[in-house]
């Protein structure tokens, strides 16, 4: 055995990766190297970011095994060639080692461990479309792995049955499955490659249902394992992700920004940096950095990953309502799965309401408090409560608009989301001013601009001054249903449209707005219209 193959084993142990890449490449040039350390070479290649290098060694270790009379070790080696095509969209010949995996395993005619980790590509074909087929064939590789004392097989199969499961709309028993398989990861009973697997994917799947609890503490422990192999590359952009997303609903907008930006470098052009960028312009929407944030969701949809709802909310907050509210009806209307739908309804309540569409803003607020209801994580719990009292409010129920949002607010605190409890106390204030209490409204108002303040939240804090300065009229105010009716006016209704939408008649309807045109001193509808946009009413 020579000195580099040697260094480059002891390295490998050790997780340094590129120094294991470095020191096995040299004693390949050198001799050549058996199919054992081949195999090494290519995952050393792999975790230290050398793909290219890595495929083509995984290919030579396929040919060492065959030689060798070691079908197994030429099938492993295949999978993971494959797996590593699969996850950067090279489809067409992922399928092309799989299929040659599964005629060597085929033609050898022996049960072995490789015939569980064929099953992984088919769970993750069938997780979409049919969850509970991707739950078959992910129980089975676990069984497998079990039988052969295959820790990483076994956790694989883990992972798939908890994604699956998730996926179902089984939340709780798909965590449970991913807290148990995240056992045998932090123990270190699993190889680094499969570690950093289930670590992004249980991380990912935590975001997926707001579990925000639980993503604090994986996230932790993902940058402690990165942390802990300082040559790795694969993974720690993800891991700056997932921080980004945290940085942010707790309020550490200036680090959530540079973290942001450090993983779209750190990923540059692979599939996980759409998702960067769109963190990256969600930070920059919230500090009021328009053009910044534009650029950012153009470049998370160049890299395939939509920039809803983060484009219709800063096309809103730049007072292009139809705009935002086109944008959203597509999204939503793209939108099958439930839990993608979730991570729309805020967004799509928040808009349908600016547009004067408080039905749709209804079923979106009725939706999200399903979800809710059946996932039970306080995030979501909040984000429906929240929605929930918006629309009340815009239906003139300020009484029931407080309750709503004071549930909310304490929700908010509990995740510690400093920025959404502020938002909420917006809303308590404006349904303090429905109910004449100007002293509550006041309170509400200076302590959500507060926040916004410390946060560095510019769009907010100007909106919440044209809320400040609102002249509420002393006399002749206006009753909860006749603001509804001078909102859906400002929204372009008539007042056939106004009857439909509010379940009136059409003469009730003209008498609300000949009250409100005499109560406010206006002479026509479009006064009323301007009047609605210069008060926040909409």
């Amino acid at each position: 055995m020579g000195v580099e193959e040697d260094r480059g084993r002891e390295s490998f142990a050790l997780g340094a990766w590129e120094r294991a890449y470095t020191d096995l490449s040299a004693a390949d040039t050198a001799g050549g190297l058996p199919a054992a350390d081949l195999e090494r070479l290519a995952t050393a290649a792999y975790l230290a970011g050398h793909e290219a290098e890595s495929d083509s060694a995984f290919a030579r270790a396929h040919q060492e095994w065959l030689r060798a009379g070691d079908p197994p070790g030429a099938a492993r080696c295949a999978f993971w060639l494959a797996l590593g095509l699969l996850l950067r969209g090279e489809e067409a010949l992922a399928g092309g080692w799989l299929g040659r995996a599964r005629r060597v395993l085929d033609e050898a005619g022996r049960p072995c461990a490789e015939q569980g980790y064929l099953l992984i590509p088919a769970a993750l074909a069938a997780l979409a479309a049919d969850p509970m087929e991707a739950y078959g064939h992910s129980a089975r590789a676990g069984e497998i792995g079990e039988a052969f004392n295959d820790p990483d097989l076994t956790a694989l199969g883990r992972l798939g049955c908890g994604q699956a499961l998730i996926q179902a709309g089984k939340a709780t028993e798909g965590l449970a499955l991913l807290d148990e398989t995240m056992v045998a990861v932090t123990a270190g009973e699993v190889s680094a490659r499969v570690a950093g697997i289930v670590y992004c994917a249980v991380l990912e799947e935590c975001q997926s249902v707001f579990d925000l609890r639980r993503a604090r503490q994986w996230t932790a422990a993902l940058t402690h394992w990165c942390d802990g192999q300082p040559e790795l590359v694969p993974y720690r952009g993800q891991c700056l992700v997932h921080r980004v997303e945290l940085m942010r609903l707790h309020g550490d907008w200036p680090d959530a920004v540079e973290e942001a930006r450090r993983a779209c470098r750190f990923l540059a052009g692979g599939p996980a940096a759409a998702v960067a960028f769109y963190h990256l312009g969600e930070s920059h929407r919230l500090r009021g950095e328009d053009a910044a944030a534009e650029q950012a969701y153009r470049e998370a949809s160049r890299r395939g990953r939509s920039p809803q709802p983060g484009l219709a909310l800063l096309r809103l907050a730049q007072g292009q309502v139809d705009a935002a509210a086109a944008a959203m009806r597509t999204v939503v209307g793209e939108t099958g799965a439930r839990i993608g739908r979730a991570h729309l309804m805020s967004a799509h309540v928040e808009v349908m309401l600016a547009a004067g569409d408080v039905p749709a803003a209804r079923l979106a607020a009725g939706e999200l408090a399903q979800i809710a209801q059946d996932l039970q994580t306080p995030y979501l719990l909040a984000a429906a409560a929240q929605a929930g009292g918006a629309v009340l409010l815009a239906d003139g129920d300020g009484r029931g608009a407080v309750a709503a949002l004071r549930r909310a607010w304490t929700l908010w605190q509990q995740v510690e989301a400093p920025y959404q409890a502020a938002q909420t106390r917006v809303l308590i204030g404006l349904a303090c001013r429905q109910l004449d209490d100007h002293d509550g409204a006041a309170l509400e108002l200076d302590a959500a601009g507060w926040v916004f303040g410390q946060l560095g939240a510019a769009t907010d804090l100007r909106r919440l001054a044209r809320l400040a300065v609102r002249a509420a009229p002393a006399a002749g105010r206006l009753t909860p249903r006749e603001t509804q009716v001078l909102r859906l006016i400002a929204a372009g209704k008539t007042n056939r449209a106004i009857a439909a939408d509010l379940f009136l008649s059409e003469k009730t309807v003209a008498r609300h707005v000949s009250n409100i045109l005499t109560k406010l001193d206006l002479p026509s509808r479009s006064a009323a219209t301007a009047y609605a946009y210069e008060h926040d009413l909409l």
